[in-house]
């Protein structure tokens, strides 16, 4: 075979695997939004988009949050939520019970970000 033929057949299967690993938006229960206040514990300021750690109610619960475009587009900075800021989050929990949040507003620094 040759390299771009192999090349082809590994994307052909990873492309579908980095698919199925990303979360749809409907794990998430929306009816329920859901307050948190608590100082992050660990933040990515990444793509496809930003997550932190918080421990709330006894758990260490993942944050999804934007894209890093979207967020820094609606004023919000890495600098307001780095690692041990306080921060307010309102979003929704995952349905099947998994200690993870899906984002849309953070409160930090004084300001409201609305991330959706």
């Amino acid at each position: 075979m040759s390299r771009i033929t192999l090349f082809a057949a590994a994307l052909a299967v990873t492309i579908p695997a980095a698919a199925l690993a990303h979360h749809g938006w409907s794990s998430y229960d929306e009816s329920k939004p859901l307050t948190v206040t608590g100082a992050l514990q660990k933040v990515a300021w990444s793509n496809p988009h930003g997550s932190a750690e918080m421990r709330w109610q006894g758990k260490q619960w993942h944050v999804v949050l934007a894209p890093v475009a979207r967020m820094e587009a609606r004023g919000l900075t890495a600098a307001m939520i780095d690692k041990g800021q306080t921060v307010t989050l309102t979003g929704y929990a995952r349905k099947d019970g998994t200690a993870e949040m899906r984002i849309e507003r953070v409160q930090a620094g004084g300001k409201t970000i609305e991330l959706r």
